[in-house]
Parts: structure tokens; C-alpha cells; sequence
């Protein structure tokens, strides 16, 4: 049984924009609870090192002086980015239109993942950028060349790409959204005093901004608390409570498909933080059911397949999930990573027969390919196993939600 009251890291989404949008105003911001994963980690290095100042103010707040748009000053050393796309992304649309040069790394995985979804539009615009994945470098276009986009691939690492570029290039940028993808960028950029307007598939964003410097609070991360969420769904006699989650409905998928299956999810207390929605989430054990996921409704739970998996393997019935071909260019192949829960590749998806509630036999060893969601659905999965289930390695949380494990053990505190 599970039951208490669960701490979950700031959102790292949200965290990654906080800190860029800081680094480019002029002045002082503060972000309170920005997450302290690897991956944010290796964003504010690299703010760092083209002249930001960036201090911890005590616990998980940080203070960050911008050098206003513009201002980003020429990096000594390539940026070292870990496992980490979003960084790589969003700093890709950075420096794309500003007057420097940066070189970019990352790890094995990150540098086989494709770069030029980002690329290929920052082209357009006037950047150099040798290479379409990690190590690349790009030179940055002075002036760049405002453009409009049309966004044919669902991915909010590209939408604010091309949003952070825009900011440094004179005129409007345009954007033209077809499938909406999470909005924190939009929201931010508003936030911080960008002049953006947004109607129902475009957005436009006036070049050249002033950005005045904020107080942020971030919200809880809705992907990192699905993973607690779903062990209360899965443990007979559990009740857990994760306060203060973001909810944005860009990223609320996994638990309408979680509802929608029969589980015991409640929100309260809502609220705004820092322009973004936040409440408080209480789960309890549930009886679930095996459901139909459409695929349109994968750019709003695109990082809780895996997770979902976990559930679907507990349920009554088969699951089906449709449209993830996105999910075989993630940090592991995660479509091929969830087999040994008994999920298979049907078409563009999966599929997963449930136990109706039954605990699985376990018994194996997985190894998550440095991959932070597939070592921690793995690991909540295992709670409910005759055997254990081993997973390799669970240092990769660290670049998302360092305190998983500290989190989980205390759920099951007597």
C-alpha cells in the first residue's frame, strides 16, 4: 500500500523556458522550485557560459542576471548537453539569431537523435548549422530573416525554437500550428512582456524584444508525478496526494486516458502560478480497463507512454495506442523498450493485454538505454510483481526527477 503525501521536482519543461527567458531580460529574476534534474542543469551551463549569471538563492530557487536580448556573448568551450534534446533544441533557436557561434555535444543517445527538424527552419532564417545531429555547430544570423513557419511535425522543442529565435530577429515571426503542442513557451514569453499574439493554430511574436525581468514560482511536473500517480492506481489500498501539480491541458493526456480507464484521479484547489494552472491531485487504487488511445491525442502525453504501458499491463483487457512513431526517436527506442511488460508494435503504436488487476510474474531485468521514463516505469512496475523486476541502471532519473526514488520509498513508509 501506498499513501502520503508525494514531493515531485519543479516542471523541467517550464524550467528550461524559465531560465532561457531570464537570461535574455534585463535584470534580476528570480525562479523558485525550478528543477534541478541534469538536464535543466546542462541549459543553465550553457546560459552560463554566454553571460548569464545564474546563483542558487537557497533550497530550489535560483537568481538569474540577464543580459538582455542581443546581448549573448561568444562561448570560450563547446556546450556539453548531456541526454538532454530540449536543451539542445531550444538553444539551437538561441543562438540561431544571435552574432555567435556555438558548438554543440551531448551523449551516445542525444547525438542520434535528429537535430534537423529544428535545423532545416533555422536555416531558413539565415543560420549556418553544419551537421543535422550532435556535435554540430551554428553560427548565428545578424540579422536574421523573420519567417513564417508551418509547424508539419507536432513538437513544442521546435515550436519554441523557432519562438526564441524570432526574439532577436526583426519583424514578426510567424507560426502556423496545425496540431496544438504544449504552450509554456507562449505563456512565458507573455509572462516576461514579449509581444505575441496567439489565435486558435497561429502565433506571432514581434522581434527585437525588451524582456523585463520576473518573480517565477514553477509548477509541480505533471510528467514526473504521473509516475507516482500511476503506482497508487496499480498497489491495492493506496491513497496519494501531490500537491501543487501544473496542469496545463496541453499536457493533461495521460490522465484523461487514466480516467477514461477507471481510475480514482481528483483535482482540487486550483490555481495559478507563474501563468501557468496548477492543483492538487489526489489518486487512489482503481479497477482499470483496457481502453482505445486515438492518436491525436499523443502531442499532449507524448513522454507518458511509457507510463501508460505500466497501467495498460494492469488492466482489464488490451489497450491500444496509436500514432507514436515519435516515440522510436525519444531517448531510447520506447516502443521496443516496453516488450518485456508484454506490450507489442502494432502499426504505428502498441498494444498491451492486461492482468486484470493481477500482479505480473517479473522475474527479469531490464536495461533502460539511458533512458529516464523507461527506468522509472520499470521500477514502479515492479511494485506489483511476484518476482523482482531489476532495472540496470537508474542513474538516468537524475536528469528529470533525482528524488524518484526517495519519493517512492517514502510512499511505502509504515
Amino acid at each position: 500500500m501506498l499513501s502520503g503525501t508525494a514531493r515531485i521536482p519543479g516542471d523541467k519543461s517550464i524550467s528550461h523556458r524559465a531560465l532561457i527567458l531570464a537570461a535574455l531580460a534585463v535584470g534580476e529574476s528570480r525562479i523558485d522550485n525550478l528543477c534541478d534534474g541534469g538536464d535543466v542543469v546542462a541549459t543553465m551551463t550553457a546560459l552560463s557560459a554566454m553571460g548569464a549569471r545564474i546563483e542558487p538563492a537557497g533550497g530550489a530557487a535560483w537568481t538569474v542576471h540577464g543580459v538582455g536580448v542581443g546581448g549573448l556573448l561568444q562561448p570560450r568551450a563547446p556546450f556539453d548537453l548531456g541526454n538532454s534534446g530540449t536543451s539542445a533544441r531550444l538553444l539551437m533557436g538561441l543562438v540561431a539569431s544571435h552574432k555567435i557561434a556555438a558548438e554543440f555535444a551531448g551523449d551516445a543517445s542525444l547525438s542520434r537523435r535528429p537535430m534537423d527538424r529544428v535545423a532545416a527552419p533555422l536555416r531558413r532564417i539565415g543560420a549556418s548549422i553544419s551537421g543535422d545531429r550532435l556535435p554540430l555547430r551554428i553560427a548565428g544570423a545578424s540579422p536574421a530573416v523573420p519567417a513564417r513557419h508551418r509547424l508539419e511535425i507536432p513538437s513544442a522543442q521546435v515550436k519554441s525554437a523557432l519562438l526564441l529565435a524570432g526574439l532577436n530577429t526583426p519583424g514578426i515571426t510567424e507560426l502556423i500550428e496545425p496540431v496544438p503542442t504544449r504552450d509554456h513557451t507562449e505563456r512565458m514569453l507573455a509572462l516576461f512582456g514579449a509581444d505575441l499574439e496567439r489565435g486558435e493554430k497561429r502565433i506571432a511574436l514581434r522581434g527585437e524584444a525588451e524582456l523585463r525581468p520576473r518573480q517565477l514560482d514553477i509548477p509541480g511536473d505533471a510528467s514526473a508525478a504521473a509516475f507516482l500517480a500511476v503506482a497508487a492506481l496499480i498497489v491495492p489500498g493506496s491513497e496519494v496526494r501531490i500537491n501543487g501539480v501544473g496542469v496545463n491541458p496541453t499536457r493533461m493526456g495521460l490522465y484523461e486516458v487514466l480516467r477514461e480507464m477507471g481510475a480514482d484521479l481528483t483535482f482540487s484547489n486550483r490555481r495559478e502560478i507563474s501563468n501557468e494552472p496548477v492543483a492538487d491531485l489526489l489518486v487512489r487504487h482503481s479497477a482499470l480497463a483496457g481502453v482505445e488511445v486515438p492518436p491525436e491525442i499523443a502531442p499532449r502525453m507524448i513522454d507518458e507512454y511509457p507510463i501508460l504501458c505500466v497501467a495498460a499491463a494492469f488492466a482489464a483487457g488490451t489497450t491500444r495506442m496509436r500514432g507514436l512513431a515519435e516515440l522510436r526517436l525519444k531517448e531510447s527506442d520506447r516502443i521496443a523498450a516496453m516488450a518485456p511488460l508484454g506490450a507489442r508494435a502494432e502499426g504505428d503504436g502498441l498494444a498491451v493485454d492486461g492482468s486484470g488487476g493481477a500482479p505480473l510474474a517479473g522475474g527479469f531485468t531490464v536495461d533502460p538505454a539511458r533512458d529516464h521514463r523507461i527506468a522509472m516505469s520499470f521500477a514502479v512496475a515492479g511494485l506489483r510483481a511476484k518476482e523482482p523486476i531489476g532495472v540496470a541502471d537508474m542513474s538516468p532519473v537524475a536528469t528529470s526527477f533525482p528524488g524518484f526514488l526517495s519519493a517512492l520509498d517514502a510512499l511505502q513508509a509504515p
